[in-house]
């Protein structure tokens, strides 16, 4: 995006801001995990914590929000998702209470920064960031977790179109997120 995607407006309000709102009326714990100190940035009464595996991009994050949650088992959101739905967050965190991770797969590709994840997750995460192997999809294939695959079907009477799992990547997927969803026949 050439900018701090955190800081993109989506009808009138921040990509941030939005997330922040829902996690907060949803969860009594919202943990906002930074790799550095963003002057700017209002984490309203939320915990700040920074990254405890420098480089590591998302995996290195969602380490470092399990390490530092209260719960054995979190929600992870990445910041680009304006459209988080709290009835589906609520869904997958009450879908299957001894899963290890419950994830979406939508269209074949896995949602990993839209997923819940136990505190079990935790020694792969670090041994995975020790190999240099950040693709957090990798942790659904260690045989020790279970994991939990929730596809379309079980998630699109809760989600008009699926926003939830929308995420800003381009300007593109910016001025897609700005239209009016269309109305169901």
């Amino acid at each position: 995006m050439g900018q701090d995607k955190r800081f993109l407006t989506v009808g009138g309000t921040s990509v941030f801001d939005r997330t922040l709102g829902v996690l907060e009326r949803t969860f009594a714990e919202t943990i906002v995990v930074l790799a550095e100190p963003v002057d700017s940035l209002d984490v309203r009464r939320c915990r700040v914590v920074y990254d405890l595996i420098p480089n590591a991009g998302s995996l290195g994050g969602l380490y470092t929000g399990l390490m530092a949650s209260s719960q054995q088992r979190i929600f992870a959101v990445a910041c680009d998702m304006p459209f988080l739905n709290p009835d589906v967050i609520r869904f997958m965190v009450s879908f299957d209470m001894t899963a290890d991770v419950v994830v979406a797969e939508l269209a074949g590709r896995f949602q990993p920064m839209h997923a819940v994840y136990s505190h079990k997750c935790l020694p792969f995460l670090q041994s995975m960031a020790d190999r240099g192997d950040l693709k957090i999809q990798n942790l659904f294939l260690k045989e020790e977790l279970r994991v939990a695959v929730l596809g379309s079907s079980e998630l699109a009477a809760l989600d008009l179109g699926l926003r939830s799992f929308q995420n800003i990547n381009t300007p593109e997927d910016l001025a897609r997120a700005e239209r009016p969803i269309p109305d169901q026949p």
